[in-house]
């Protein structure tokens, strides 16, 4: 009862005019710099922090949660209309999301995104509340084996709902752990694979991987067919255009998708560090594992979808658990929103909770009102977006491709990264071309930097004994989970093959 009490006040302070009206710049916000493509939502939530320099520390949370919450949600429709993720979070999205708009179901496949974001945002908001304090504390036991197993799950994950070939996808899976390794050791501090060119001591952004890669090689793969329409893209007039919201007996029948997927989302927030990216590729590749559909993903399916954006909306309200409850962010805009906290002299943890219960449970408050009014405006913007569509695809594409320079030029304001990203237009052409997965080679490059750290820190604690990965509970059935997902599908596929030779041989001796 205390808890609820707490809570109502917390909406109260919220809905107060100054911090509704923050809670509503916040949203616009977060969805703006998800959407475009070179911006991404962490990038969006440091360049807010210099504003809350002056504000009450009630309303600085507020903006930065706000932005938080709708940026886990907006990517997901440049990547199901354009082929472009705003947010690495967003990747698994193109592969039933994008399906389903080149089928001219563009709308209904928004319509999935944004009920399983609603979902997954309460739910895991619910959680948050009840359970913040306990699973703070198990999170806290966590040390590089947990890291390092739950990151080479979701790496592993990719490459086991690969399609037809494991070998190209882990091919493609090497290469993009190849790339995170340029640049400059974060452990040793030596150069690596930097040619003498200066540029590339930073490394390479999974930004322009992920943007060339998408975005510009699906240019390249369109324009090679000259823009010629998909089946199913044209002539469906006016049907493209409406918000085909999922109705209550098809969200039924997904109970167990968005339960997966939520309850991941949670689960994967809470680690520190692994955030909405690592949720979302997990909960996609449980699916293709257990879901009851799960030979139809990557096809178009809703299950797809809705797997992903409920496990990377659920993982805000696990992010903020450990944030709050121990001051330990567990992503990477939640590390923000710890610079806030420290900016107004307030350290997060356990004594928070007794010290400043009101501030606690506005936050809570302004997730849960997030969640709604993210999913308010998503749902009046589905609709002229989807107009984009009926523009000749030739003028889109074009569009694309400023967005994508322009985006990869404001990341750092250096030409250097043009060529990057042109060259990874290339790549992305060239893979589709000879049927190489581009996923795990963006999330090669987008958690091979967080593999490589935990790995090294593991080795160096553990006297360079790798097998602590084993011997550890957690990081053991993690591990053991995810080389069954890797060698499950090749033991799937051995016997599948020698099913059919003795059908063959059955029908020659008949």
């Amino acid at each position: 009862m205390d808890v609820l009490m707490h809570l109502l006040g917390g909406v109260a302070t919220v809905l107060t005019p100054v911090n509704f009206l923050v809670l509503l710049i916040g949203l616009v916000l977060g969805m703006l710099v998800a959407v475009l493509p070179g911006l991404t939502l962490v990038m969006g939530v440091v360049l807010a922090l210099p504003f809350t320099y002056k504000m009450g520390v009630g309303p600085a949370l507020i903006l930065l949660t706000a932005m938080y919450a709708s940026g886990t949600y907006a990517g997901a429709i440049t990547s199901i209309l354009f082929r472009i993720p705003g947010e690495p979070m967003d990747v698994p999205l193109l592969w039933d999301g994008y399906e389903m708009t080149r089928k001219g179901q563009a709308a209904r496949a928004l319509g999935w995104s944004l009920a399983a974001s609603f979902i997954g945002g309460i739910a895991s908001a619910v959680m948050m509340v009840a359970m913040a304090e306990p699973v703070a504390r198990m999170a806290l036991s966590f040390s590089s084996p947990e890291f390092f197993a739950i990151v080479f799950f979701g790496l592993i994950s990719v490459v086991a709902l690969s399609g037809d070939s494991v070998v190209n996808a882990l091919v493609s899976l090497c290469m993009g752990l190849l790339i995170a390794t340029v640049g400059v050791d974060s452990i040793y501090g030596a150069e690596r694979f930097a040619f003498g060119q200066p540029f590339l001591l930073d490394g390479i952004e999974f930004l322009l991987v992920m943007v060339g890669a998408y975005g510009i090689g699906e240019v390249l793969t369109r324009l090679r067919t000259g823009f010629a329409s998909e089946p199913g893209e044209a002539g469906d007039g006016q049907a493209r255009f409406r918000t085909a919201l999922p109705r209550w007996a098809e969200i039924v029948a997904m109970k167990f998708t968005l339960l997966r997927g939520t309850l991941t989302g949670v689960v994967v927030g809470i680690v520190p560090g692994a955030g909405a990216t690592v949720s979302a590729f997990v909960a996609y590749g449980l699916e293709s594992q257990y879901g009851a559909n799960r030979k139809q993903l990557g096809t178009g399916a809703p299950e797809g979808i809705v797997a992903a954006k409920s496990a990377a909306t659920a993982s805000v309200g696990g992010a903020l658990v450990p944030l709050l409850a121990m001051g330990i962010p567990g992503s990477g805009a939640t590390a923000i929103i710890l610079a806030a906290f420290l900016l107004q002299g307030i350290q997060p943890g356990p004594q928070v909770f007794v010290s400043s219960t009101g501030l606690v449970y506005t936050v809570f408050a302004a997730v849960f009102l997030s969640v709604i009014g993210m999913c308010v405006l998503g749902y009046f913007a589905i609709r002229p977006l989807c107009k984009v569509l009926d523009a000749p695809e030739a003028i889109v594409s074009a569009f694309v491709v400023v967005f994508c320079f322009v985006g990869a030029f404001a990341a750092r304001n250096s030409l250097s990264d043009l060529y990057v990203i042109s060259a990874f237009g290339l790549v992305g052409y060239l893979f589709e071309r000879f049927r190489f997965p581009i996923a795990p080679l963006v999330l090669g490059t987008i958690l091979g930097p967080l593999a490589e750290t935990n790995f090294m820190t593991m080795m160096v604690s553990f006297d360079n004994d790798w097998t602590v990965l084993f011997r550890r509970p957690i990081s053991g059935v993690v591990m053991v989970l995810a080389l069954i997902g890797l060698f499950w599908p090749i033991v799937r596929a051995v016997r599948q093959k020698r099913r059919d030779q003795r059908f063959i041989g059955r029908a020659r001796q008949t």
